[in-house]
């Protein structure tokens, strides 16, 4: 009878996985590198999670847990455009250009794979759906915002003068209040 796996070692495993997928995204992975990376073999990764597709689908929900615990703790403001100024600020800020790296690059790849993409716009419609200060948004409300964060968020990540996406973030704000 085969052993069964050590889920000790499958829950390290899984998390210097997504350590390594936020370093590196996801474009090219190859378990002989990971797993050489890890200090690992590829016949461990494969007996643990059974596919690289499996070992990858993991790692992303791991990076998506652990980006919820970050949203968790994030503080909310008094009023829309307070609270839309605060989110964008938690996920602008450069320890956190890891993470939206790999969304978008989870988010073009889903363009090819229907439903790959789904958990993190998912995640993002949840938190401002029941977690927006100072009432929780109706989901169209909800949406328009993700697109707004996520088109400027993309902006700011691939042009050279971040000041001119946090202005514009600063003018969608005002509109909220006017």
């Amino acid at each position: 009878m085969a052993r069964p796996p050590d889920p000790e070692r499958r829950d390290r495993t899984l998390a210097l996985v997504a350590d390594y997928v936020l370093e590196h995204g996801l474009e090219g992975v190859s378990l002989r590198p990971l797993a050489a990376a890890l200090g690992t073999s590829t016949r461990m990764l494969l007996y643990d999670f059974g596919s690289k597709e499996a070992l990858l689908d993991e790692a992303l929900a791991e990076i998506r847990r652990r980006l919820a615990e970050r949203l968790a703790d994030m503080q909310s403001g008094r009023d829309d455009a307070a609270t839309l100024e605060g989110v964008w600020e938690w996920v602008s800020a450069e320890e956190r250009v890891p993470f939206m790296r790999l969304f978008f690059e989870t988010y073009v790849a889903a363009l090819k794979q229907p439903g790959r993409g789904s958990p993190m716009v998912a995640d993002w419609l949840a938190f401002l759906e029941t977690r927006w200060q100072p009432k929780g948004l109706d989901p169209a409300t909800a949406t328009l915002f993700v697109a707004v964060i996520r088109g400027l968020l993309l902006d700011r990540l691939t042009a050279p003068d971040p000041e001119r996406t946090d202005e514009a973030l600063r003018r969608f704000a005002e509109l909220l209040d006017a």
